[in-house]
């Protein structure tokens, strides 16, 4: 799994999550399906976002990166 895909899952995973606390709980929590979504569309422009910095300092091996020789 590369940090692109890992990404693209934990945004998808974020707003599903939220949307079900908005329906359930709070529609304060539509707040945070904002600022995700808002999170993506500056991280198109940039290539930057927090999660790509944490995944990758996890270890998880990017899709510009050759994969490690053994």
């Amino acid at each position: 799994m590369t940090v692109e895909r890992t990404l693209r899952g934990l945004a998808g995973f974020f707003v599903m999550i939220s949307l079900l606390l908005a329906h359930y709980h709070s529609a304060y929590w539509l707040w945070f399906t904002g600022l995700v979504g808002l999170n993506l569309f500056q991280s198109a422009f940039t290539n930057w976002c927090p999660a790509m910095t944490l995944l990758q300092k996890m270890g998880v091996r990017s899709c510009e990166a050759p994969p490690p020789q053994r």
